[in-house]
């Protein structure tokens, strides 16, 4: 982000999150522009600090038929299905990044603890900088937010998959949670290195012609605008509750969304509706904004303003 620095002078945007350098604070959100090399440079060129890929498994699946996305009046709702050709294949896409220059964070599911390991262990011997685990896909039956609703697993899996990988590892939590704060502490007490929050929250939408649910599966994932008061105070709760990195992730559309997110306790922030709405250009977009606020306020990094919202 020259032209920022340039603008701003001694603005630092550039975030250290588990390890891993990151130029500015943005990220891609896993299921958006994810499953290929190509999409992913496209991003990188674009000005994120690091991409999440779509979240990949052992094996290749379809997903579900159409209809599996639509736009709702306040986001969009989406039951994909998790399609994905399959981490043997995918590897070849992950090695095609390795000169990318920003983190390649590669999301991984599994049907039990076992089988994350497995994946994020080929993912993370492919180049992979981090792995994330989708603990929170709220409409694939045996995995996501199946395991991810639950402490223990929650637990066993991050313990599963660090076992096996010595790349950071971020869980990715749910929000269709009475308590996502215990989630987090059951990710942080197995070494989690970070935790992303959220994912989308469960929905659906009826036809009223046809007196059907328009999706093909029915009940999906709400992601944009609407679920960001909710995954704001999940970062909320979780920076009172743990002392990892956060990733804040729900409905962030231009750059007081973002500072939200890290006056909150986010280190990070992923992007996802918001490409669908606007484009690429949203990255520069918010960086430039979250380099204007920073000069406005008389910061001179990210860092120093990440919780400031807990302050008395």
């Amino acid at each position: 982000m020259k032209e920022i620095v340039n603008l701003f002078g001694a603005i630092d945007l550039s975030v250290r999150l588990a390890g891993l350098f990151m130029p500015n604070p943005t990220m891609l959100a896993s299921g958006i522009l994810g499953m290929s090399a190509e999409t992913l440079r496209r991003v990188a060129e674009a000005g994120a600090g690091a991409v999440v890929t779509k979240s990949v498994g052992l094996r290749a699946s379809s997903g579900y038929p159409n209809p599996t996305v639509i736009q709702v009046e306040c986001g969009f709702l989406n039951a994909v299905g998790l399609p994905n050709p399959g981490i043997h294949k995918f590897v070849e896409e992950i090695k095609a990044l390795k000169d990318l220059g920003i983190p390649v964070i590669v999301s991984v599911f599994g049907f039990s603890p076992k089988e994350y390991a497995e994946v994020a262990g080929l993912a993370a011997d492919a180049g992979a900088s981090a792995i994330e685990l989708n603990l929170s896909c709220p409409h694939v039956k045996g995995t996501g937010a199946e395991i991810g609703q639950n402490p223990r697993m929650v637990k066993m899996t991050v313990e599963a998959v660090k076992g096996s990988v010595s790349k950071p590892v971020f869980a990715k939590l749910t929000p269709n949670t009475s308590d996502i704060v215990g989630l987090a502490e059951a990710a942080a007490s197995a070494g989690a290195d970070a935790v992303t929050a959220i994912n989308t929250i469960r929905a659906m939408a009826i036809d009223v012609e046809t007196f059907r649910p328009i999706l093909a599966n029915r009940v999906g994932g709400l992601s944009g605008p609407a679920i960001k008061p909710i995954a704001l105070r999940c970062v909320y709760e979780i920076y009172e509750a743990v002392s990892v990195p956060i990733i804040g992730c729900g409905g962030i559309m231009g750059w007081r969304d973002a500072v939200e997110f890290i006056l909150a306790g986010a280190s990070a922030v992923q992007i996802g509706s918001a490409v669908a709405f606007g484009g690429l250009s949203i990255f520069k977009s918010i960086n430039m904004g979250l380099a204007e606020y920073l000069a406005r306020k008389g910061f001179r990094s990210v860092s120093e303003i990440v919780g400031l919202a807990h302050k008395k």
